[in-house]
């Protein structure tokens, strides 16, 4: 029940792992003796970074280093967002309106409102204003407006006075925006900032209406009031009663500021407990730490210790992505549920292990978030292409986007390998411990991306220490297909060969080959073949019988007339093989009945295989595999039959790895749950014609600083075109038709040195390149690069510049 079917042992399928793995104490070169007397293809790799000092999970991007950090990781709220914004902890901005204010204006305007209240109110309380008192004295008795007025006279003074005052707030708070100041730089803040805002601004406005009168409220309110509740018999008396009536007048002048300022709100946040507080059963069945989906089932057993753990600190993100995959497995298969149940309540967060028995990688250098599957890569930049919405967001990639596959075009020094493939690798590297996911990473020898102990296998073609090897036919069974994908890798660059052509040689030889001995021929036995060398053909058509096998005979004789003959494939392709034809490579592409190589159709297990090429003894070579590899990726994913795990293909160099078919299989990729991820130095690493091909077919595109002018052309199409509104000014020459006009302008043109002029606006939408190519090749900062994604379902995430430093 621990496997749940999706991680199995290497052992339980026949194109396996072939030999057994280093012990954990040492390396793979330790594990496998001293080299053997062939060459080796690279130097020896240097020696491992000492053990870290802390446990796995334990560093700064690992949540789970104790119990508040694993708590923190899982109740921080992670809404739906856009493809590519990072979702953890992310807030969701409301985009900006096309009329929207600026800051400055809408700040200008309101402050100007504000002073012309106050102006025309002390006009008016300073009896500056004619005729102020008219309309007063139209609807009151005339014999209230003597040398001593009656109290009631003074009560509708001031309601007169407090209605002009109204009016002029209102009028002039319409006109400065009042309203969308308190939106903006209160309303909109968030906890605690709103609550002292809005405090502090009603502490203001309360201080001058209530306590300094600057406006008739507190004297209307006086007026309205009962003398016997003000005035005591005696002044001490007196004076107290106004000060409790201020300060009720202040609570009550309070109240709309803290409707305002969320008060309430942020009172009852105060109120709850601590993450490590004692809660009622109800509320710790609600918190995400407390597995409620395990207790909606009935078991409480299981999530009583799965909290346990957690609250304990021996749990880490890893340990709980791999047990909610592993629940996901239980709810589609019910009758799983009680071994799940028996494995968690025995080994905790052990339970549902990977089987290398790893629950975290030896390092990790991003920031990763494993409910989500989502790795950050940087931060979008505050640009003008870029939404209000996705400004200082975090830029994140995932496999509901890597599964539309993503190509990196940059120079060499870019930040391709440590910016995006380490962190990519990484992040499908922690999913296949959580049982999400499966990796291949293919990479130079001695490219940085991750220690040997962060991966499961760890091929090295050409380096005689190596414990693993690679199957060449892919763990094809069938001699066509084995054909078919190896012709795509030798030949598929070429484009004067034709790979139908190549494809029916490799047939024509493979096919008899496996019916005589059982099995295909090795890279020596191949070459030969295509050699066409008599004792190796004659050799094949003894060990076939004429009655048993007449169609392979015919097949053999005719690739005996074809050999030699000017346009014959069978050159190229010798030639090709022999790049593996060679000391360095002697024991590797083994395929013999006991050999046991690595095939990429062993990724329906969770898998972290890294390929180390021999890039700088054999170049050749190494392009070639990494053809090979990527043929064979996309033709066992698009056969596949359990897709429940996300397969992906790291290619940190695809130097002319890319071929016609390989293109078309890309788009296949999308409906297998598995993705591909290319690295090139610069699009002139592809043949011409599968350029533009190979832009349309993957869904996501990274364009790192330093590309030239004309492959950011071709972005450009890719990308195409938006609607931008413009601004045009256009300046005009007033002539002035009088003599003091004339004169004026005259005067102004010798101070100025320039004609009096007039401007006319034009404002247009019009359509233009997302990006242009010479924007791409000149404007894209170092440390940066432009980021478009696609997700699987088809949503999009337009080109932006992204901080990869940030």
């Amino acid at each position: 029940m621990d496997s749940d079917g999706t991680k199995d042992t290497r052992g339980t399928r026949w194109h396996g792992v072939p030999r057994p793995s280093a012990p954990p104490s040492g390396t793979g070169r330790e594990a496998a003796g001293p080299p053997g007397p062939g060459p080796a293809a690279y130097p020896p790799p240097p020696a491992l970074p000492p053990r870290p000092a802390h446990r796995p999970g334990a560093d700064r991007t690992a949540p789970g280093a104790d119990s508040g950090g694993l708590l923190s990781w899982l109740l921080t709220p992670r809404a739906a967002a856009e493809p590519g914004l990072w979702r953890y902890g992310h807030r969701p901005r409301p985009e900006d309106a096309p009329d929207r204010v600026s800051d400055r204006a809408l700040l200008t305007g309101a402050v100007g409102a504000l002073l012309a209240a106050f102006l025309l109110w002390s006009l008016w309380a300073n009896n500056l204003v004619p005729h102020r008192n008219v309309l007063l004295e139209l609807v009151t008795p005339s014999d209230w407006w003597g040398l001593e007025e009656p109290r009631a006279a003074l009560t509708a003074r001031a309601v007169y006075d407090s209605l002009f005052a109204t009016l002029v707030l209102y009028y002039f708070g319409r006109v400065g925006n009042w309203k969308e100041v308190a939106q903006r730089y209160v309303i909109s803040r968030p906890q605690p900032s709103r609550a002292l805002r809005a405090a502090v601004l009603g502490g203001l406005v309360v201080w001058l209406v209530v306590w300094h009168e600057l406006f008739p409220y507190e004297r209307l309110a006086v007026s309205l009031t009962p003398s016997d509740w003000l005035f005591g018999p005696t002044d001490v008396s007196t004076v107290h009663r106004l000060r409790v009536f201020n300060t009720l007048l202040t609570l009550l002048g309070l109240w709309p500021f803290a409707v305002l300022g969320g008060w309430r709100g942020l009172l009852r946040g105060l109120r709850r407990p601590e993450p490590g507080a004692e809660t009622s059963p109800q509320t710790v069945a609600e918190t995400p730490a407390d597995w409620p989906e395990l207790r909606a089932l009935g078991q409480n057993a299981a999530a009583d210790r799965l909290a346990d753990e957690v609250r304990t600190g021996r749990m880490n993100d890893v340990d709980c992505a791999r047990i909610r995959r592993a629940w996901t497995s239980v709810v589609a298969h019910p009758s799983r549920l009680d071994a799940f149940a028996s494995a968690v309540l025995h080994e905790g967060a052990h339970a549902c292990a990977h089987p290398s028995g790893e629950r975290d990688l030896p390092a990790r250098t991003a920031v990763h978030d494993l409910l989500t599957s989502q790795v950050r890569l940087g931060r979008y930049t505050d640009a003008e292409r870029t939404p209000p919405a996705r400004r200082h967001v975090g830029a994140a990639v995932d496999p509901g986007t890597l599964g539309t596959s993503l190509l990196a075009v940059g120079p060499s020094g870019a930040g391709k390998t440590e910016r995006l493939v380490r962190p990519v690798a990484e992040s499908l590297a922690l999913q296949a411990l959580a049982g999400q996911a499966a990796l291949v990473v293919v990479s130079a020898a001695g490219t940085p991306l991750g220690a040997d102990q962060g991966y499961d296998i760890v091929v090295r073609p050409g380096d005689q220490a190596s414990v693993y090897d690679l199957d060449l036919y892919g763990g094809a069974e069938d001699p066509d297909e084995a054909a078919t994908l190896l012709a795509d890798a030798l030949v598929g660059d070429l484009g004067e060969v034709d790979l139908r052509r190549a494809g029916t040689v490799l047939a024509q030889l493979l096919g008899p080959f496996r019916a005589a001995h059982g099995r295909f021929p090795s890279v020596g036995e191949l070459r030969e073949l295509l050699d066409g060398v008599p004792s190796a053909l004659e050799g094949l058509r003894a060990g076939l019988d004429p009655e048993t096998h007449p169609a392979l005979l015919r097949e053999l004789d005719a690739r005996a007339r074809q050999a030699g003959l000017p346009g014959d494939p069978g050159v190229v392709l010798a030639g090709r093989i022999a790049c593996l034809d060679r000391p360095a490579f002697e024991g590797f592409f083994d395929t013999s009945p006991d050999a046991r190589p690595f095939t990429l159709r062993s990724l329906d297990h969770p898998l972290r295989v890294r390929v180390d090429l021999p890039e700088r003894a054999h170049p050749e070579a190494s392009r070639l595999l990494t053809r090979l590899l990527l043929v064979q990726f996309t033709a066992a994913m698009t056969t596949r039959r359990d897709r429940s795990l996300f397969a992906c293909l790291v290619l940190d160099d695809a130097t002319h790895a890319v071929t016609a078919e390989s293109v078309r299989s890309l788009r296949r990729l999308r409906q297998s749950n598995a993705g591909v991820v290319l690295n090139l130095r610069a699009l002139g690493d592809v043949a011409e014609p599968l350029r533009q091909p190979l832009l349309a077919a993957v869904g996501c595109h990274v364009a790192f600083s330093g590309v030239t002018t004309w492959e950011g052309a071709l972005f450009a199409q890719v990308w195409g075109t938006e609607w931008v509104e413009t601004t045009e000014v256009a300046k005009h020459t007033v002539f002035a038709d009088q003599p003091l006009t004339r004169m004026i302008h005259a005067v102004r043109k010798l101070g100025t040195g320039k004609p009096v002029t007039t401007d006319a606006v034009t404002v247009r939408k019009v359509e233009r390149e997302r990006w242009s190519a010479s924007q791409l090749a000149h404007e894209v900062p170092p440390g940066h690069a432009v980021l478009s994604l696609t997700t699987v379902q088809g949503e999009h995430a337009p080109p932006l510049l992204v901080d990869l430093r940030g």
